[in-house]
């Protein structure tokens, strides 16, 4: 038998282990999704599948996304991530990183997780209707309402677009194809 899948999968393992077992599943852990919103925002001008294969990198070079750790990193870190080719050299993104540490920080502080924070923008995943040939989004009214969130406790990295994506790998949207074997029929 034949499993149907989202296109978008494509036939790479990495890909095709990433749609089945984690793209659209609720996550609620902190650290996750430091890291997915890190991942995301990597991502912008590359491919997914460039990222995929540099998340091993990430973990390493970001203490396994600990914000503890990150948010204590310094321009010693920064010019020591500039030369690691296991995670994508750009300083922006780098140093947008090491300052969303801090911030995950600050949402912990003020309303207890970054998981209670991102989940208030939705009621239960937003699961994807049942027209197989309907044109996905590339943000929406949560992704720039949460987008907008992010910003104003000074998220970086953090458009509406790569919300967006950031949404869905955490399984805050459920786009899966209807035709998928994982969509929630």
């Amino acid at each position: 038998m034949t499993v149907v899948r989202c296109a978008w999968a494509g036939d790479d393992p990495l890909m095709v282990a990433y749609h089945d077992e984690e793209w659209g599943v609720e996550e609620h852990d902190d650290r996750r999704l430091f890291e997915l919103i890190t991942l995301e925002g990597a991502q912008a001008g590359l491919s997914w599948t460039t990222i995929l294969r540099k998340r091993d990198g990430y973990r390493r070079a970001f203490a396994e996304f600990d914000p503890v750790v990150v948010a204590q990193f310094d321009a010693n870190d920064v010019d020591r991530l500039l030369q690691d080719a296991s995670i994508v050299r750009h300083r922006g993104k780098i140093e947008s990183t090491i300052a969303n540490a801090t911030h995950v920080l600050d949402v912990q502080r003020d309303v207890g997780s970054l998981d209670t924070l991102v989940w208030s923008f939705v009621d239960g995943p937003i699961v994807r209707g049942s027209d197989a040939s309907a044109v996905l989004p590339s943000q929406t009214d949560e992704s720039r309402a949460l987008s907008k969130e992010l910003k104003r406790r000074g998220f970086r990295f953090v458009g509406p677009t790569t919300i967006y994506a950031f949404m869905q790998a955490a399984g805050l949207v459920d786009d899966h194809d209807p035709t998928c074997f994982r969509h929630p029929t």
